[in-house]
């Protein structure tokens, strides 16, 4: 289980995330709304070791301490980051980078069978590894970058804004693997303004606004909060499982 508590990120003398706490446990999807500028990403920055948290931060993963661990370790750890905009190595090919998702120590015994795992999960890549990524649409790209976050065999996989510019097709394909990522166990964190879809397969979220913690609750309570649906949802009454 990843354990995050007051953790706090600052540029200067603006705080970006004050004091947040959460937690993810393996095998469910926890989603993170707030506004644009809310300290969403700083906060998954933060818990990835990319961005410096201020003093007094805790994060855990499956009982151990990741406070002031370099990004590389904490991916050895187990914890995995899908940043916005991808970060997909365009000039190279499919298959080399999804190899270097597989770089992390505790991926390489098991890089055939995690490789085979991506391409069931998404078989549009199986036809297009030797093709070099910067040649593929957003969609094509976002599933490669999915795609080399599980190469590294991670316990939690952090997600920041996955579907943003993606076509509805491509929406509705993303999120259905996030579903079926979650069913193999693993833990997910995710930030996303796709607020209706988001909650179609959340079991649990928080608010954040101005870089504190707004509320929480399970994702039916969620999508029923009349706060929720105003801010998120259009002021849907009702969205089960809608599709967007």
């Amino acid at each position: 289980m990843l354990e995050v508590s007051g953790i706090s990120v600052a540029y200067g003398k603006h705080v970006a995330v004050d004091r947040i706490a959460l937690n993810v446990k393996p095998g469910e999807v926890v989603l993170i709304l707030g506004a644009n500028g809310s300290g969403k990403t700083s906060l998954l920055k933060a818990i990835a070791g990319i961005q410096p948290a201020a003093a007094g931060a805790s994060v855990r993963l499956a009982g151990r301490d990741l406070d002031g661990l370099p990004a590389h370790q904490i991916v050895e750890a187990g914890l995995a980051l899908v940043p916005e905009g991808r970060g997909v190595f365009g000039e190279l090919t499919v298959r080399e980078n999804l190899e270097l998702g597989a770089f992390a120590r505790r991926a390489r015994p098991r890089e055939a069978e995690n490789l085979a795992g991506v391409l069931e999960l998404f078989p549009q890549l199986a036809k297009r590894l030797g093709q070099q990524v910067r040649t593929m649409s957003g969609g094509e790209q976002q599933m490669v970058a999915v795609g080399r976050a599980l190469m590294s065999a991670p316990d939690i996989l952090l997600l920041d804004e996955p579907s943003l510019g993606l076509s509805p097709l491509m929406c509705r394909e993303l999120f259905a693997a996030l579903s079926r990522i979650r069913d193999r166990g693993l833990g997910i964190l995710l930030v996303e303004q796709n607020a209706k879809r988001s909650l179609a397969i959340a079991d649990r979220g928080y608010l954040i606004a101005n870089g504190r913690m707004a509320g929480e609750g399970t994702a039916e309570a969620l999508r029923n909060d009349p706060a929720v649906q105003r801010a998120y949802l259009g002021g849907a009454a009702h969205i089960g499982t809608e599709q967007a």
